[in-house]
C-alpha cells in the first residue's frame, strides 16, 4: 500500500501539465514553439515541459502591460485596485495545501518549510494593501501665504521582475505585491529551475480576474527572456534577486534606457558568537540559519566566528547537530534538509567542498540515506580550520555548508567579518548589549540581527551593502522604487514675476 507521501506525490505528478506563458490574460505557447524540461531534484526525473520565451514573448507581455497601465488598471480607484490585492491573498490561502507541496516537489525544499513560505506569500499581499492605504502619502510644504507645495506618489509604469529559484513563490509575491498595490503593471520572468508555483500564481491571479495585461509571466532562460526584459525600452523598473555577477550584467544591459534597479544579490553573512553568549540559543540560530532552506538562502549565516575560549565545545555540539539533522524526501514532514534544486547546482557545491579540502579544511558532513542516491543531496556540512583567505570563505556556496573560524578580540572579529565583498546580513550573539550595538553597527551589512535568528519584520527595509545589492525593499521603503514622487507647486497669490521685455 502506498503511504500518504507517495499518494500526494503521485497526485502532483498526475496533475502537473506543461507550462505556458501568461500574457494579456491568456496562457499561450512560445511563437517558436520551443520548450525546456523541468526536473524533480529528489529523483532527477523529468516533471514537465515549460515554454521557452524570447524577445517576442517579452514584447507582447510589455505591450499588454502598457495597455493595462494606460487603460483600466491605471484608471481604477484605489479601493478597487486594493480589492484585487486582497482577493489574490484570499485565493493563496484557499490553495495553500496545494501550493506548498507543489513548491517542495519542484525545488526540493522541505514541505514543513514551504507551508510557512506560502502562508507568508498571502500575508505579503495583505500587508502591501494595508501599507498603500495607510502609508502611501505625500508631504505638504507651505511658504507663508504665497505657495503651497505638495508631493504625490504615482506608479512608475511597467515593473520587470526577475525572481530566484530559492523560495520562489514567496519571493515572487514579495515583489509582485508592492508593484501591483502601488498601481504598476508587471512582467514576471521566474527562474527556469522553479516554474511550477510561478505558473500556479498566474492561475490564481487569473482567477482573481485582474484586468488583462496587468500581470504577465514569461518563462525562459535568462540569456533570452531575462535579457530581453532588461533591454526593453518600455520597461521602467527592474527588480532582480539573484547572483551578484548576473546583477551587474543586468544593470549594464538596462543602462541605455535609464531604468531604475532594485538589486538583492549574493551574501556570505557572518554569525559572531562571543564567549558570554547564550550558547544554546546561538547554536540553535546558527544551525537553523545555514541548514534551513537546504542552505539555499541569501541571508544564510555561512561564516561562523566563534570565540576561541568556547570554540571546542561549540564545535563538538555543532557536529552532533549536523549528524542528527534529518535528510530526506522533501515531501515528508519530518525532513529538515532536502535535495538541492538542480544537478548543476549540486555539482557546483560539490566542487566547493573539494576545493575546501584542497585549501586545508577538515570537511565534516552529516549523512544522506543510501536510498536517496538519485537526488541532488548535499548533507549538512561544516568546514573546520577555515581562514579568511580561502575561496570557500570568500565566495557564496549557496548550500548547507558552514565555514567555522575562531577569534580572540572584538576588533579582530569585526575586521574578519568585513573582509569579504558581500554585505547582506549578519548575526551577533552576546549578553553585553553595549558590545552588541557596537559590533552590529561596525559590521558592513544591510541587515544585522543581535541575539536573534533571521526574523523578518515586513515593515523594515530589506537589502544589502557592497556587492550584496542596491536599494531597499520592504515596508514603505518599497515605495521609493515602485512609485515616482511628483512635487506640485501652487501659487496662493500674485507673487512677483520678473517682467523681461515688457
Amino acid at each position: 500500500m502506498p503511504n500518504q507521501v507517495e499518494t500526494k506525490t503521485k497526485s502532483i505528478e498526475k496533475n502537473v501539465k506543461d507550462i505556458r506563458h501568461y500574457i494579456n490574460g491568456q496562457f499561450v505557447d512560445s511563437h517558436r514553439n520551443e520548450w525546456f524540461d523541468n526536473y524533480n531534484p529528489f529523483t532527477n526525473k523529468k516533471i514537465n515541459r515549460v515554454a521557452s520565451g524570447d524577445e517576442k514573448e517579452i514584447d507582447a507581455a510589455v505591450q499588454s502591460a502598457r495597455n493595462a497601465f494606460r487603460g483600466k488598471w491605471g484608471s481604477l480607484k484605489l479601493k478597487d485596485r486594493l480589492a484585487y490585492i486582497y482577493r489574490i491573498a484570499d485565493l493563496i490561502d484557499e490553495y495553500i495545501d496545494e501550493i506548498a507541496p507543489l513548491e517542495s516537489y519542484d525545488t526540493g525544499l522541505p514541505v514543513s518549510q514551504t507551508k510557512k513560505m506560502v502562508a507568508r506569500a498571502a500575508h505579503n499581499f495583505r500587508f502591501y494593501a494595508e501599507m498603500v492605504s495607510s502609508r502611501l502619502v505625500g508631504d505638504a510644504y507651505q511658504v507663508d501665504n504665497e505657495f503651497l507645495n505638495y508631493t504625490i506618489h504615482k506608479p512608475v509604469g511597467i515593473a520587470g521582475l526577475i525572481t530566484p529559484w530559492n523560495a520562489p513563490f514567496m519571493l515572487e509575491t514579495w515583489k509582485i505585491a508592492p508593484a501591483l498595490a502601488t498601481g504598476n503593471t508587471v512582467v514576471l520572468k521566474p527562474a527556469e529551475w522553479s516554474p511550477l508555483t510561478a505558473n500556479r500564481l498566474a492561475e490564481i491571479i487569473d482567477k482573481a480576474e485582474l484586468p488583462d495585461g496587468v500581470f504577465n509571466v514569461v518563462h525562459g532562460y535568462g540569456e533570452q527572456a531575462g535579457a530581453s526584459l532588461v533591454a526593453h525600452p518600455d520597461v521602467e523598473l527592474i527588480s532582480f534577486t539573484g547572483e551578484t555577477t548576473t546583477g551587474s550584467e543586468i544593470m549594464k544591459n538596462g543602462a541605455d534606457s535609464l531604468k531604475q534597479f532594485s538589486m538583492e544579490l549574493g551574501g556570505k553573512s557572518p554569525i559572531i558568537v562571543f564567549d558570554d553568549a547564550d550558547v544554546d540559543r546561538a547554536l540553535d540560530a546558527c544551525t537553523w540559519g545555514i541548514f534551513s532552506f537546504n542552505g539555499e538562502r541569501c541571508t544564510a549565516n555561512s561564516r561562523l566566528y566563534i570565540h576561541e575560549s568556547i570554540a571546542d565545545s561549540f564545535v563538538e555540539r555543532l557536529k552532533e547537530r549536523v549528524l542528527n539533522i534529518v535528510v530526506g524526501d522533501p515531501m515528508k514532514e519530518e525532513t529538515q534538509v532536502g535535495p538541492l534544486i538542480h544537478s548543476n547546482h549540486y555539482h557546483n557545491v560539490k566542487n566547493y567542498l573539494k576545493k575546501a579540502e584542497e585549501e586545508g579544511c577538515e570537511v565534516f558532513s552529516g549523512n544522506v540515506p543510501t536510498e536517496m542516491s538519485s537526488g541532488n543531496f548535499i548533507p549538512p556540512t561544516i568546514m573546520l580550520n577555515a581562514n579568511t583567505e580561502m575561496t570557500v570563505v570568500q565566495e557564496e556556496i549557496f548550500g548547507p555548508v558552514l565555514a567555522v573560524m575562531t577569534f580572540k578580540e572584538e576588533e579582530e572579529v569585526i575586521k574578519l567579518a568585513n573582509n569579504v565583498r558581500y554585505g547582506l546580513a549578519g548575526y551577533v550573539w552576546t549578553k553585553d548589549i553595549q558590545r552588541g550595538h557596537r559590533v552590529a553597527q561596525a559590521v558592513d551589512s544591510g541587515m544585522l540581527w543581535v541575539n536573534s535568528q533571521n526574523v523578518r519584520d515586513l515593515r523594515t527595509p530589506f537589502g544589502g551593502s557592497k556587492h550584496s545589492g542596491i536599494g531597499r525593499e520592504g515596508g514603505h521603503y518599497a515605495f521609493e522604487f515602485y512609485t515616482e514622487v511628483q512635487i506640485i507647486h501652487v501659487a496662493l497669490g500674485d507673487h512677483h514675476i520678473p517682467q523681461f521685455g515688457k
